[in-house]
């Protein structure tokens, strides 16, 4: 089979088109961020109404992360069967459920279930987006696009930020009544049924991923998909292109495609996308998004204080990930990753220095001011290197590393993965924060970093500029 290299813009493509329904897909990534970023302004509530010991919180704040898991193993799987469009428009509807039943609940129990199944809907958006967009994007621009969903996702994480300071200042605090006599935490959750309506309506008008629809056999569709994409002569080229990728190995996508029969393990390309959804968790990114206000309380800030730092960090991200987007496809994946890793490390390990030099006084760490200041700043430098690099890449990679036959379910087992590890990391925190303290906690964070500079280096291969029939496993 003869490959087949990237090609300049043919006269027929509908860029705006292409654009218009990749940002469709990427409020699947926006609720992504606002599911993610809203508990952080909630602890306080939760700890209120259901009388939550520590462990409890922290069992509360991750309980959406085994929904995740969840969703993300098996949206691959039925991304496989359903699409990618059908998994997209069940994940909508669930994040409109979650986000009536988080407010809403009264007991911890039925809190815990509403965050499970918006985890599900977290987890299946967090690989269909961005698989969507890399099925039907050009890969002269499929970096760019692809980081669009990184963008959304902490544009959403910023605006459930913004909420929370904004409900929380408006009630006075989040644990006082705000409208209808309902406390603030509480219309924190019920701010995300707006965008999720939003996203559900959308799906309903964007047309399923012309790949998915070869690979299911439909290429009259698919040829109809492809030419409102590309035009006439483009999308039959694209489909005998999409056909020979294919060609030989036509059976149903299976997990069992993911097995190197010769050498009897996981495909290297599967072990190369589980470590690089691992260590996206292992470098601590979530505890400062789930768990931003306590840490900035932790160390001496006031709740609205906290609030408002979390606001700030999540526009230095949004600065972060336009600079991914001017970049990915200039410069490629790799360089990205291993110069974030690089800087996470060193911010990683001046905000352990800073929680080092600080002494307990009634249970809080108190730092000098200079500390303070250097924890700060270091903090936010951590979270403008991770969301340059590890943050949009990571999805860009798993979106468009494996060859077709394989890309549903080696998303599944990646995105189970990354879930995996986020929930072990968001879990162990509050026991990680009582225990060796926040110095070393993020010491290991620190050490986390380190290693995934050499595993970009030994391991993680450019996929920039190749169109996805080039891909191999």
């Amino acid at each position: 089979m003869s490959t087949p290299l990237p090609r300049s813009a043919s006269s027929g493509e509908n860029t705006a088109f292409i654009v218009l329904i990749s940002c469709v897909a990427t409020l699947g990534g926006f609720l992504f961020g606002f599911d993610s970023g809203v508990i952080n302004g909630t602890v306080d509530g939760l700890k209120q109404t259901f009388q939550s010991s520590q462990a409890g919180i922290g069992f509360e704040v991750a309980s959406m992360l085994l929904g995740c898991a969840f969703g993300a193993f098996f949206a691959g799987r039925l991304g496989d069967r359903l699409g990618r469009r059908g998994v997209l428009i069940i994940a909508a509807a669930m994040f409109l459920l979650s986000a009536l039943g988080a407010g809403a609940a009264h007991s911890s129990a039925l809190f815990v279930l509403a965050r499970v199944i918006g985890g599900v809907a977290v987890g299946a958006a967090s690989v269909m987006s961005p698989a969507y967009i890399a099925e039907v994007a050009s890969a002269r621009y499929r970096g760019r696009l692809a980081t669009m969903q990184q963008m959304a996702i902490i544009t959403g994480l910023f605006c459930a930020f913004l909420s929370n300071y904004l409900l929380a200042r408006a009630a006075g605090a989040s644990t006082e009544p705000l409208w209808l006599g309902q406390e603030a935490w509480r219309w924190m959750f019920w701010m995300q049924a707006l965008p999720s309506a939003l996203f559900l309506v959308l799906l309903l008008r964007i047309p399923e991923s012309p790949r998915y629809l070869v690979v299911k056999g439909r290429h009259a569709q698919a040829l109809a998909v492809l030419t409102r994409l590309y035009g006439a002569e483009e999308a039959r080229v694209k489909v005998a292109e999409i056909e020979g990728s294919l060609a030989g190995d036509q059976h149903r996508p299976q997990l069992s495609d993911l097995i190197d029969k010769r050498a009897g393990g996981l495909r290297r390309i599967v072990w190369i996308g589980i470590g690089l959804a691992v260590f996206q968790q292992l470098v601590g990114i979530n505890v400062v998004f789930y768990y931003g206000a306590v840490l900035w309380q932790a160390v001496g800030f006031s709740e609205n204080d906290a609030l408002l730092i979390n606001v700030l960090s999540g526009a230095l991200s949004i600065g972060a990930c336009l600079l991914t987007i001017v970049l990915i496809d200039r410069i490629g994946r790799r360089p990205l990753l291993w110069v974030g890793s690089l800087g996470m490390a060193v911010s990683l390990a001046l905000v352990t220095v800073a929680f080092a030099s600080g002494t307990l006084d009634g249970g809080r760490l108190q730092l000098s001011d200079g500390m303070g200041r250097l924890a700060l700043i270091a903090a936010n430098v951590y979270v403008v290197f991770f969301n340059m690099s590890w943050g949009p890449v990571m999805w860009v990679m798993l979106g468009e590393m494996f060859p077709n036959q394989i890309r549903g379910s080696g998303l599944a087992v990646a995105g189970a993965a990354q879930w995996s590890a986020n929930f072990a990391i968001t879990v162990s925190f509050p026991v990680l924060l009582t225990g060796i303290g926040l110095a070393g906690a993020y010491g290991i964070y620190t050490v986390a970093a380190v290693l995934s500079i050499f595993f970009v280096l030994r391991y993680v291969r450019e996929t920039k500029g190749k169109e996805l029939e080039q891909m191999e496993g």
